[in-house]
C-alpha cells in the first residue's frame, strides 16, 4: 500500500504540474488556428488588392499558413516543457528522415517552385498533361489542379509535369482544332471544300483569323480523308468541336455528299 501512496502521489504531482501547461499549450494551439485562419483571408485579399497574379497567390498563402503552424506547434511544445534547441534539434533529425522517405513529395515541390517561376502555365489555361486535357484551378505546393471539360478534378503532383510535356492550349491566345471527315473519292473537292468554308463563317465560336485551313489529309482504300482546322479561343475548344461537325454533318446532308462505309463498297468515278 505504501509503494501505491508513493505512485499516485507522484502521478497527483505530475498532473497538477502539467495540467495548466496542457492546458495553455490546447488553449494557445486553438485561438492560434483561429488565427491563422483569418490571416490566410486577410494575406489572401491584401494579395488581390496588390494585384498578384491567380497562379501565385494560391501557393504564397500555402507556404505561409504552413510555417505559420509549424511555429505554433514549436511554441506550444516549448510550453510543455521542452527547450526550443532540443526541439529544433529533435525536428531536423525528423525532417532528415521524413526528407529521405518523401523525396517524391519534395520533387514535387521543387517543382511547383519551377513552375511557378518558369511559367510554361498559369491559372486558367487549358493544358494537356499526360494525355487528361482540363483547365488550371491553382497551382499547389506539390501539386496542380486541373479540371476536365467534363467537371472532373484532376490532382496531377508537379513533378510528373516538369518530367513530361505539357500542351499549353492557351499560350497563343488560340487554338486549332484538330478534325477530319471522309468524302468518296467521286465527289468533287473544290465543291466540298467551298461548302465547308462558307458554313465555318457561319459559326460564332470559330475564328475568321486566322483563317480556317481546309485540305486533303491522305487517301485510304475506300474514301478521300480531308482535314478540317479551325481556330478557336481556348475556352471553346469543345463547344466548336461539337458545332463544327454537328454543321459538317448537316451540310453533308443538305448537299447530297455522300460517304463510302468500310464494307460494300462500290467502284466509282475520280471527281475534280
Amino acid at each position: 500500500m505504501d509503494k501505491v501512496n508513493e505512485y499516485l502521489e507522484i502521478a497527483i504531482d505530475k498532473i497538477v504540474f502539467f495540467a495548466p501547461k496542457i492546458i495553455v499549450a490546447a488553449l494557445l494551439l486553438w485561438i492560434g488556428f483561429k488565427l491563422i485562419k483569418k490571416v490566410d483571408k486577410i494575406v489572401s485579399k491584401s494579395l488581390i488588392k496588390m494585384q498578384v497574379s491567380d497562379t501565385m497567390r494560391p501557393f504564397i498563402i500555402s507556404l505561409l499558413t504552413t510555417v505559420l503552424k509549424i511555429a505554433l506547434l514549436l511554441i506550444a511544445v516549448s510550453i510543455l516543457g521542452a527547450e526550443l534547441s532540443g526541439v529544433a534539434t529533435i525536428v531536423a533529425a525528423m525532417g532528415f528522415a521524413i526528407g529521405l522517405s518523401l523525396q517524391g513529395s519534395l520533387g514535387n515541390f521543387a517543382s511547383g517552385i519551377l513552375i511557378l517561376f518558369l511559367k510554361p502555365y498559369k491559372a486558367n489555361d487549358w493544358i494537356e498533361v499526360d494525355d487528361k486535357f482540363g483547365k488550371v484551378e491553382e497551382i499547389g505546393i506539390f501539386s496542380t489542379i486541373i479540371t476536365t471539360p467534363g467537371s472532373k478534378t484532376l490532382i496531377v503532383p508537379n513533378s510528373k509535369i516538369t518530367d513530361g510535356i505539357v500542351t499549353n492550349f492557351s499560350k497563343k491566345g488560340v487554338v486549332r482544332l484538330e478534325l477530319n471527315v471522309h468524302i468518296p473519292y467521286s465527289e468533287d473537292f473544290p465543291k466540298v471544300k467551298s461548302i465547308i468554308e462558307n458554313e465555318l463563317r457561319l459559326i460564332p465560336t470559330v475564328l475568321n483569323d486566322p483563317a480556317p485551313e481546309i485540305g486533303i489529309e491522305t487517301f485510304d482504300s475506300h474514301n478521300v480523308q480531308l482535314a478540317i482546322r479551325p481556330f478557336v479561343l481556348p475556352n471553346d475548344y469543345w463547344i466548336a468541336t461539337f458545332d463544327t461537325h454537328e454543321a459538317v454533318k448537316r451540310i453533308f446532308s443538305e448537299n447530297k455528299i455522300k460517304v463510302a462505309y468500310s464494307e460494300g463498297i462500290e467502284l466509282g468515278l475520280i471527281g475534280k
